[in-house]
């Protein structure tokens, strides 16, 4: 299985929020957001955190892809 974060850029357009400033408002990284581009894996810390700032759940934010194995 693999993660899709597309869900999550979706819901960053809609509330018209750049990714730039959910990191300061959530207090992470942009290499959090680079990984998230990428469909790597996150801390649940760091999802719960974006999930503060978007009052959101974490579904609302991924979903997991069958099919192949996510080679990281």
């Amino acid at each position: 299985m693999r993660v899709s974060y597309n869900k999550f850029f979706k819901l960053l357009i809609d509330k018209q929020m750049k990714k730039g400033d959910l990191c300061r408002k959530a207090g992470i990284s942009l290499n959090n957001m680079q990984k998230m581009a990428k469909g790597k894996n996150l801390t649940v810390d760091t999802l719960v955190k974006i999930c503060g700032v978007l009052n959101c759940t974490m579904d609302d934010l991924m979903e997991l892809i069958p099919g192949d194995k996510n080679p990281n």
